[in-house]
């Protein structure tokens, strides 16, 4: 395994494509900081839904002031109500604007870090710093609801995680700020036709073939 003093990872994907497994497969690896945009619009929704703010964008840049991402990692942010009202909130370019700084900010102070998300190669890390190698995970919509509805503990009917899958991949790529694409030199990880251990093998290879 290769090492190295700077290393800038970026991996989109659609939801539950495992791009949230690989991502912490190979921070562990590589030693990397992980940062998780979906945590942080996770957590916006989380807030919206509790608090039902009058002025959205004035409530959110104060709770962001507030907090770490450490703190937000740490919390519960992973129930269908929050997955269903997550894709509209993506939405606002507003909102987008206040991750995107938090974010951006958490970037700038890590030189080894791996940044997971929607429109992290076209749009976080697409310059300044630019990201060192870009992966693209896709999976068959099959397979992914299935690993949903497990990693939900089979709570609600599989043919409504399967539709709500696809509502929320549908919603990302369409939506007009931002959205979810595939930037030409990406690499594409089928994780529906590998393993764990595949794709982290995949991965590292690439990543340890930089110059």
């Amino acid at each position: 395994m290769k090492k190295f003093n700077k290393l800038i990872i970026a991996c989109d994907g659609e939801s539950a494509s495992g791009k949230s497994t690989a991502a912490k497969l190979i921070s562990k690896k590589y030693r990397l900081l992980l940062l998780n945009s979906g945590l942080l619009y996770r957590y916006s929704s989380k807030l919206v839904i509790k608090n039902k703010p009058k002025n959205l964008v004035p409530f959110l840049i104060k709770k962001f002031k507030k907090i770490s991402y450490q703190k937000i990692s740490k919390q519960n942010l992973h129930s269908e109500k929050i997955s269903n009202h997550v894709a509209t909130l993506a939405k606002n370019r507003k909102v987008r604007n206040i991750i995107n700084s938090f974010q951006k900010k958490i970037i700038k102070k890590n030189k080894k870090i791996c940044v997971e998300g929607r429109d992290i190669a076209s749009k976080i890390l697409s310059e300044n710093p630019k990201y060192d190698l870009a992966f693209y995970f896709r999976c068959n919509l099959n397979v992914a609801a299935y690993r949903r509805w497990v990693d939900i503990n089979k709570k609600i009917p599989l043919k409504d995680v399967k539709k709500s899958l696809r509502r929320r991949t549908t919603m990302d790529k369409k939506r007009k700020h931002s959205p979810l694409i595939k930037v030409k030199n990406a690499i594409l990880i089928r994780s529906d036709k590998l393993s764990k251990k595949q794709v982290l093998s995949k991965m590292s290879n690439y990543i340890d073939n930089l110059a």
